[in-house]
C-alpha cells in the first residue's frame, strides 16, 4: 500500500498483483480470468479513463457528413458504439454497402452488435497492429472515401499521418473525448508487478491522480504505438509492448511474460 503523503511508488512482491486498466470483463470465460489462474496471479481490473460521449450538437459544429463517405476506421468498440450512437441521435442511416476497417477482428466482431456482418465490407489487420490495418485500407484508398472515427484528445497520429501522407481521401470524426477516472484509491490499496495501459490517456490519468508517481521496478505493459510512446515520454520504462505478430493481445503479451519469468526461476 502506498502511504498517503510520500512518495507514490510501487513494488514487486510475491503475490503478484497485475493492474489491468480496463474494465473487468462481464464474461467470466474471458482469456484474462484462464491466464489468472494458469500463472496463479490476481488481476485488478480498475478503468483509468471515463470516456464522455459528444452531443450531437456539438458534432454539427464539425460539419461532417456521415452519409458522404463509403468506410468508416475503428480502432476500438467505443468507437463503434459512438459511432452507431451518433448517427442514430442524427437519424442517419448507414449505407448496406457501407465498408468498415478495424484494427483488429475483434473489433470487427463486435459490429455485429450494429450491422449484419459481411466478410466483403469488413475488413481488419491481420495482427492487430497500425501497419497491417494500412496493408488493408491500401487496397480501397483510390475507390474510398473514409471517415476516421475517434476520441477528440486521442486520435491515432500515426493513422492520421498515413492517411495523409498516402492521400487518402479521409476526414476524423470526434465522437467522445476521453476524461481522467479517479485512481487514486486502487493505487493506494495494493502494490502491483504489472501495470497495463491500453491508450495514452489512461498514461496521463496515472500522471493526474498521482504526479509524483514513481516506477520503482513496476513492469509496465502497453496496447498500440501510441500508447507506448505515452510512457516512454512520461519518463516510464516499458516492458510489454503490444501487439506484434506473436503477441497480438495483451493477454498473450502478459502470458509470455509471466511464462519466461517462471522460467528465469528453475
Amino acid at each position: 500500500m502506498i502511504k498517503k503523503g510520500s512518495k507514490q511508488s510501487v513494488t514487486s512482491k510475491a503475490t503478484k498483483k497485475i493492474l489491468i486498466s480496463q474494465p473487468r470483463p462481464e464474461s467470466e470465460k474471458s482469456p484474462y480470468f484462464d491466464l489468472e489462474k494458469k500463472h496463479n496471479v490476481e488481476l485488478v481490473f480498475h478503468p483509468f479513463i471515463v470516456l464522455e460521449g459528444i452531443s450531437a450538437r456539438e458534432f454539427r459544429k464539425q460539419k461532417i457528413d456521415i452519409g458522404y463517405y463509403t468506410a468508416i476506421i475503428f480502432t476500438s468498440r467505443n468507437a463503434i458504439d459512438h459511432f452507431f450512437r451518433m448517427s442514430e441521435e442524427l437519424k442517419i442511416s448507414i449505407g448496406q454497402d457501407t465498408k468498415y476497417f478495424c484494427i483488429t477482428e475483434a473489433v470487427a466482431l463486435y459490429l455485429q452488435k450494429f450491422i449484419l456482418y459481411r466478410k466483403r465490407k469488413v475488413f481488419y489487420g491481420a495482427d492487430g497492429t497500425n501497419k497491417s490495418l494500412f496493408d488493408v485500407i491500401n487496397k480501397h484508398k483510390e475507390v474510398e472515401k473514409f471517415l476516421y472515427v475517434c476520441s477528440e484528445n486521442q486520435q491515432d497520429n500515426e493513422i492520421v499521418s498515413w492517411l495523409k501522407n498516402n492521400k487518402c481521401e479521409y476526414q476524423l470524426g470526434y465522437m467522445y473525448r476521453t476524461i481522467s477516472n479517479d485512481v487514486k484509491e486502487v493505487l493506494e490499496k495494493h502494490e502491483y508487478h504489472v501495470i497495463c495501459f491500453f491508450t495514452p490517456s489512461g498514461v496521463k490519468s496515472l500522471i493526474d491522480n498521482m504526479p509524483m508517481f514513481k516506477q520503482n521496478g513496476t513492469i509496465m505493459g502497453a496496447f498500440g504505438n501510441n500508447t507506448s510512446k505515452a510512457i516512454e515520454d512520461a519518463g516510464f520504462k516499458l516492458d510489454i509492448k503490444v501487439p506484434s505478430p506473436q503477441k497480438p493481445s495483451m493477454v498473450s503479451a502478459l502470458d509470455h511474460f509471466l511464462s519466461e519469468k517462471k522460467l528465469a526461476k528453475k
